[in-house]
């Protein structure tokens, strides 16, 4: 699928997360690095979580997101 078809699909915020969770990281780390609030980061990790496309993993305190094999596929 291309970024352009992928965007079409998810919306701009949802693939560019969906494509910044190549490798793991917090919701904090994906607010700061798309410039946006940690509240609406979450709100789309959620959708996307739900979707099958992403997992999660608690190290400590923090959730830590990443694709699953079907947001990889996505992403190709």
């Amino acid at each position: 699928m291309t970024d352009r078809a992928l965007v079409r699909l998810l919306g701009r915020p949802r693939a560019r997360l969906l494509s910044l969770l190549a490798e793991p990281a917090s919701t904090t780390e994906l607010a700061h690095r798309l410039e946006v609030t940690p509240g609406a980061v979450s709100q789309h990790l959620a959708v996307l979580y739900d979707a099958g496309l992403l997992s999660r993993a608690r190290s400590g305190r923090t959730v830590r997101y990443r694709r699953t094999p079907l947001g990889d596929a996505l992403c190709r």
